[in-house]
């Protein structure tokens, strides 16, 4: 359990740090590409999110609800960052 959650939030602290590290970058594909990396934090916090239902740690539909909009929200804001015209 120690090392699921210890997991968890590395992942989830993954997201932020790689948008606040993407906001200043100033071409779009490296913007972009930041975003895809958050995103992919999003992908480990889902599955960590799978494995703890399954080991029967507790619900996590609530968690995964709130990853889903995180993750809405990056597909957008990427699409966004890359048809831009600056």
């Amino acid at each position: 359990l120690y090392g699921l959650t210890s997991q968890l939030r590395r992942a989830a602290v993954s997201i932020a740090a790689n948008i606040a590290e993407g906001f200043k970058k100033t071409s779009r594909i490296d913007k972009a590409r930041f975003m895809n990396t958050s995103q992919g934090s999003v992908e480990e916090c889902r599955y960590y999110l799978i494995l703890a239902k399954d080991l029967g740690y507790g619900e996590t539909h609530e968690l995964n609800s709130l990853l889903e909009e995180v993750s809405k929200l990056l597909t957008s804001y990427r699409s966004a960052i890359l048809n831009s015209d600056s």
